[in-house]
């Protein structure tokens, strides 16, 4: 998680897209709060020798695009919690500054959930209206509309939805009026043909300080299954804001090559180097991600793939639809539940990712 102070916005601040008013009439010294502390097994082996917030997106920690989006609304003061692989995020971000920001860390011994986290740090957050983001997301998404939402309804709390057309893999959001109801299961598109589409959450929440009052204690929790439904239950008033704009969630490796790529596409081009990255004159490479160190010899073909961090594709090797690390990375580890299968080949470490 990531906890953001915000200081009164001058009258000669630059917020791109922002009103310097109404950012400081709906923001002043608010928190927020990124959630970043899971494991992202569904990226693995990406996410072995790191955290999911520091999986590097064309250059950019995936948790920089976030701290970089609150910084355009004036929060500059943000406090990272570190769980698993800590010193990978560290170094990802440093002290913040390239980000526009500035970073204190604070260690989170054991995982606690969405809303086990807030709770962790409640001692930061109590007390006032405070934002909560996952660390998992790219959106342009207007916080202050959603401010507006929530302080026009007096809610508990507020759930930030986008329309769902396409029926992806996301569990639906039910509301009646304006307010949670609940959520339902992933969405099938036949249950949704001539109506409208089915809401999503983005992960965006704006909370108030009794929020605590809902979530367990020091225990695992997560907001979504074990504080909102019952808050409902209990009369509690739970808004849902419908955005507009952009929106990207990285969380299978399906989903962050095909999101790179789309990003890549904005520029003109289709592959991402890191640096001291080289491909050979002779190699045929295309619609790629390359982090830092890699290197293609001549010959090889590599198209839709993702080469993390040291690997080598030898040359006349052939790597489609797929995702590389270096053999010694995963030599010896247990994969996770939810990780894709791979293969060794050589000194590398395969996965398809075919569906």
């Amino acid at each position: 998680m990531v906890i953001f102070w915000l200081r009164p916005v001058g009258a000669d601040a630059s917020l791109r897209g922002i009103g310097v008013t109404s950012a400081r009439h709906y923001n002043a010294f608010m928190r927020a709060m990124i959630l970043s502390a899971g494991y992202g097994t569904r990226l693995w082996p990406l996410t072995e020798d790191r955290t999911k917030p520091a999986i590097p997106i064309l250059g950019k920690p995936l948790v920089g695009y976030v701290a970089e989006y609150l910084a355009r609304y004036g929060y500059d003061e943000i406090v990272v919690n570190l769980h698993h692989r800590p010193e990978s995020v560290r170094r990802a971000l440093g002290d913040g500054s390239k980000f526009g920001v500035r970073l204190q860390y604070v260690e989170e011994p054991e995982i606690l959930g969405t809303s086990g986290g807030i709770d962790n740090a409640r001692p930061l957050l109590n007390g006032e209206t405070f934002i909560a983001v996952n660390g998992k997301i790219i959106t342009d998404i207007d916080l202050n509309a959603a401010m507006e939402t929530h302080r026009r309804t007096r809610a508990l709390a507020t759930l930030v939805a986008l329309p769902n057309p396409s029926c992806e893999r996301f569990s639906i959001v039910k509301a009646e009026e304006g307010m949670l109801v609940g959520f339902g299961g992933m969405p099938a598109p036949a249950d949704f043909v001539g109506k409208a589409p089915p809401l999503m959450f983005t992960g965006i929440q704006i909370l108030e300080p009794a929020i605590f009052d809902h979530i367990p204690h020091g225990v695992f929790s997560h907001s979504t299954t074990d504080v909102y439904p019952q808050a409902v239950a209990k009369g509690e008033r739970i808004a849902l804001h419908v955005a507009e704009g952009n929106w990207h969630e990285l969380s299978t490796m399906q989903r962050y090559l095909e999101i790179s790529l789309q990003l890549l596409s904005q520029t003109g081009i289709d592959i991402s180097s890191g640096a001291g990255s080289r491909i050979a004159p002779s190699a045929a490479v295309k619609e790629t991600i390359l982090w830092d160190n890699v290197i293609v010899e001549g010959g090889a073909r590599v198209s839709r793939a993702i080469l993390a961090d040291n690997v080598r594709i030898s040359a006349g090797e052939i790597i489609e639809n797929a995702a590389v690390v270096r053999a010694s990375l995963v030599e010896g580890k247990e994969p996770p539940a939810k990780a894709l299968k791979g293969e060794f080949r050589g000194d590398n470490f395969v996965v398809s990712l075919a569906e």
